[in-house]
């Protein structure tokens, strides 16, 4: 069972935003598990992973946690906007465990997101390259010749009323490839700040929710299951 903790409120900052736009939610720390190696969190969406340069970009889910587990190590990260589960690791040993299992793409992630449009079809996968928009970052764009590879796979969970909730599966962690993915498919995730346009724009926050997170505890390798609940 999730473990809230009340926390102080802080001054923060956006990404792409500018420093007064930017106020992130006052959320008491949910936790959904821990013990003497990982932590695992329910990141809410409007806060920043990681602190940004400035003091005006300190406050993020990191520094919260540190608040709490003062030894809390950074494993990888989730979009300002995106909700939903986060490790970290508590000790230097589950740090570099889990961090190869995230290079070596062993950790898996499952998404889900309410996109714009009614999809056709049950699945399938998206396998397009993905790089930075040098002019307009941190917005990333498909290019097939200096791009990365970036593979997403997607089940369709229901659709109607001119939209799609959808069910995510990258195989790759590229910057914002959910997001892109799913604009290239035509369905861009609805309250994108970067990628939406018009109605579909309209939303109070970023609908994509890291649901499912599978890795292997640095304690003898065991697969751990975490899940988070959608929020919407």
């Amino acid at each position: 069972m999730a473990k809230f903790l009340a926390r102080a409120p802080a001054p923060g900052h956006s990404d792409g935003m500018t420093d007064d736009s930017y106020s992130p939610p006052q959320d008491p720390l949910v936790i959904l598990h821990e013990d003497h190696e990982v932590l695992l969190v329910d990141k809410p969406a409007g806060l920043l992973s990681v602190p940004g340069k400035g003091e005006h970009l300190a406050d993020c889910l990191l520094a919260r946690v540190q608040m709490v587990f003062p030894t809390a190590l950074l494993v990888h990260r989730l979009d300002r906007d995106t909700s939903g589960v986060m490790i970290f690791a508590l000790t230097p040993h589950a740090q570099r465990h889990l961090g190869l299992q995230f290079e070596n793409r062993q950790v898996k992630k499952t998404y889900v997101a309410r996109v714009r449009g009614e999809m056709e079809g049950k699945e399938g996968t998206v396998d397009l390259p993905l790089m930075v928009d040098w002019p307009n970052r941190p917005r990333q764009m498909v290019d097939h010749q200096n791009g990365r590879p970036a593979v997403t796979d997607w089940r369709v969970l229901r659709k109607g009323g001119g939209e799609t909730r959808v069910r995510l599966m990258p195989r790759t962690g590229r910057s914002h490839q959910l997001r892109v993915h799913m604009l290239a498919l035509g369905h861009p995730i609805l309250g994108d700040p970067f990628y939406a346009t018009g109605a579909a724009r309209d939303y109070p926050r970023l609908m994509l929710h890291s649901e499912v997170l599978q890795f292997r505890h640095p304690d003898g390798g065991r697969g751990i299951r975490l899940s988070a609940r959608c929020p919407f």
